[in-house]
């Protein structure tokens, strides 16, 4: 039989013709929620966690690369399981240091069409097809994050935490960006031109901090749970639940 679509028909009254994508589109969704599963199950007994953001491409003789791996390795320390994207550069770097310390290594895989190799640092390994799903592992258990220097995905994970932050979509934590030569001309663009256009609220500038060594980035950290401890809030778990 032969459908005749009507061009001029309103979209809602047009008949929705099958392809062959249908099938595949439905397990789709079965793939995302065994994504979540996994790393809700991975991770659930993981205790308070730091995210790290940071360039793929920065090489092991470079600065910033040893200046990660001694964050990875003070936060572990100091009893924070370190969540790193897996991948080389200065994931590699704070994941090398976090498992010289005495915390888990964590890293959330993504699987690109142009292969970016696991690091060989991670107590715990997750892959994610996924960016969304990965977004939400980073998210979850993070007392803190801290933003290395990086390039787009890096910049795209850091606004995504200030957005949801400042939102009310998740529950408010430091984050911390690393390198205040790296990361000043970029603030000073904010001061200069969201605040005056009104894009954001002077107060949003308080939702970042910016550090230059691990010892900083710590006392910060702790400054921020002195009086209440990491476990989160009742409101807190809630606003997880529903991220």
């Amino acid at each position: 039989m032969t459908v005749a679509i009507d061009p001029t028909s309103p979209p809602g009254k047009r008949p929705v013709m099958p392809t062959a994508d249908n099938g595949q589109e439905a397990w789709k969704i079965f793939r995302i929620m065994a994504e979540f599963v996994e790393g809700f199950e991975k991770l659930s007994g993981v205790g308070p966690s730091v995210s790290v953001f940071g360039s793929a491409r920065i090489p092991p003789e470079h600065p910033h690369y040893r200046l990660a791996e001694r964050i990875g390795r003070a936060l572990s320390d100091a009893g924070f399981a370190v969540v790193t994207g897996g991948g080389p550069g200065l994931m590699e770097a704070v994941s090398r240091g976090a498992q010289s310390g005495r915390s888990p290594s964590v890293g959330l895989n993504i699987q690109l069409p142009e292969r970016e190799p696991r690091n060989a640092y991670q107590d715990i390994s997750l892959a994610f097809r996924h960016f969304f799903a990965r977004k939400v592992m980073f998210v979850q258990s993070a007392a803190a994050f801290a933003v290395l220097p990086g390039g787009f995905g890096t910049l795209d994970e850091c606004f995504e935490i200030l957005t949801l932050i400042q939102t009310g979509k998740t529950r408010r934590v430091p984050v911390l960006l690393v390198g205040s030569d790296y990361w000043g001309g970029l603030l000073e663009w904010i001061d200069a031109r969201l605040v005056p256009l009104g894009a954001i609220d002077p107060e949003d500038r308080r939702l970042y901090r910016v550090v230059d060594d691990p010892e900083t980035l710590l006392e910060l950290i702790f400054a921020h749970y002195h009086d209440r401890g990491f476990t989160p809030t009742a409101r807190e778990r809630q606003m997880l639940f529903e991220l």
